[in-house]
């Protein structure tokens, strides 16, 4: 079952699209829908969501904003507004899909099954590894696949299409993998976005340098901070 939160101000774009996907097929499950931001946020960081339908203009907050609330996100976003504006921001923003009001039958299934192609995938890569493996992070290189215990990793940085993956023994990877790919493998614990360009293993700074807003790692790494995410840095710590 895919399970689906649905945030929205106005109760009747809510239930209305609430009543859509319940009739589009039985695979999928609507586990809470929200008409303040604030408490959706609050779920989610409680209860596991495959994917979470969220408006843009709302009092509270934008669409963009609660989805910025999260430092890692392992549901799929999908965008649902009467702007068509929105649409190029919600690229930047790595939506996983874009709706406009009222919403189109037809593309809320195009939807739909976008989404289930994703979790399928998902579900396929993750029964392929060995018990033994499950806790490791597999990641491909050069034909073959590598098991990493995630304490091994310092950081990753991101190079265009591409991440390097710095190990503790002063050795890297390079992977042909946008580093967003990267952290969906990673532990949501442990792991956070500290910047668009780097990942860090939270387990591994050692100093946040507040005047000049960077950290070192215990290897001597100084890594930035972005202004946008500082305050979640400062939260996660």
């Amino acid at each position: 079952m895919i399970k689906i939160v649905l945030v929205d101000d106005e109760i009747n774009s809510l239930r209305s699209l609430e009543w859509e996907i319940q009739n589009f097929s039985k695979d999928f499950e609507i586990i809470a829908g929200f008409t303040n931001p604030q408490e959706a946020i609050m779920f989610l960081r409680r209860n596991e969501a495959d994917c979470v339908f969220v408006d843009i203009e709302m009092p509270q907050m934008d669409g963009f904003q609660f989805l910025k609330s999260f430092h890692y996100r392992d549901f799929l976003p999908v965008i649902v507004t009467a702007y068509a504006q929105y649409a190029i921001q919600a690229i930047k923003e790595e939506a996983f899909d874009y709706l406009l009001k009222p919403v189109d039958p037809d593309d809320l299934t195009l939807t739909l099954d976008k989404i289930k192609s994703k979790i399928y995938q998902r579900q396929q890569s993750r029964s392929l590894l060995p018990a033994k493996l499950s806790s490791k992070i597999p990641l491909s290189l050069s034909g073959k696949i590598v098991y990493l215990n995630p304490e091994e990793i310092l950081y990753c940085e991101s190079d265009g299409n591409y991440t390097k993956v710095f190990l503790e023994d002063e050795t890297h990877l390079f992977l042909t993998k946008k580093i967003k790919e990267i952290q969906e493998l990673l532990p949501e614990h442990s792991f956070f976005r500290i910047h668009n360009s780097f990942v860090i293993n939270m387990v591994k700074v050692k100093e946040f340098i507040k005047s000049e807003n960077y950290v070192v790692l215990n290897n001597g790494k100084k890594i930035p901070v972005s202004r946008n995410k500082r305050a979640l840095f400062l939260g996660f710590t």
